[in-house]
């Protein structure tokens, strides 16, 4: 659900209604289920568990972001730390392909390119929240 604020923008009410988070909990998802089944056991522990943490850092990030939304520097300082995240699992998928830990090389150039979309996706919504007005301060509760 997104409102608009004064300006006549429409801005999300939920850090579910973006569509960086939409994506980042999808891929969340494909990342554990790919620890799972297609790693060796060995890597359940190692190079798994970073990219499981690394996934779900994107996601988390941009939570807790949302929720910072009214004070602009550390919604920003999360999106950016959410972006260095995806950095980081793109690179651990390449750690698991070059050493032979990822065999299914579709699976693994699906992947990359998820979170190369994800994180061009970040960086462009990182550069807009940069840009834009200050949100509106939420109504108070009348009880």
């Amino acid at each position: 659900m997104t409102t608009q604020n004064s300006s006549n923008r429409n801005v999300p009410q939920s850090y579910k209604d973006l569509e960086v988070f939409q994506l980042s909990r999808a891929l969340v998802v494909r990342v554990h289920q790919m620890t799972l089944e297609k790693l060796p056991k060995f890597e359940m522990f190692e190079e798994g568990s970073q990219i499981r943490r690394s996934s779900k850092g994107i996601k988390s990030n941009i939570v807790e972001g949302f929720g910072r939304k009214h004070y602009r520097p550390e919604y920003i300082k999360h999106l950016t730390y959410a972006l260095a995240e995806c950095d980081e699992t793109k690179e651990h998928l390449n750690t698991l392909w070059e050493t032979g830990s990822l065999t299914d090389e579709t699976l693994y150039k699906d992947l990359y390119q998820c979170y190369e979309t994800l994180g061009r996706k970040l960086f462009r919504f990182r550069e807009a929240v940069i840009g834009s007005e200050p949100f509106d301060e939420p109504a108070p509760c009348d009880p």
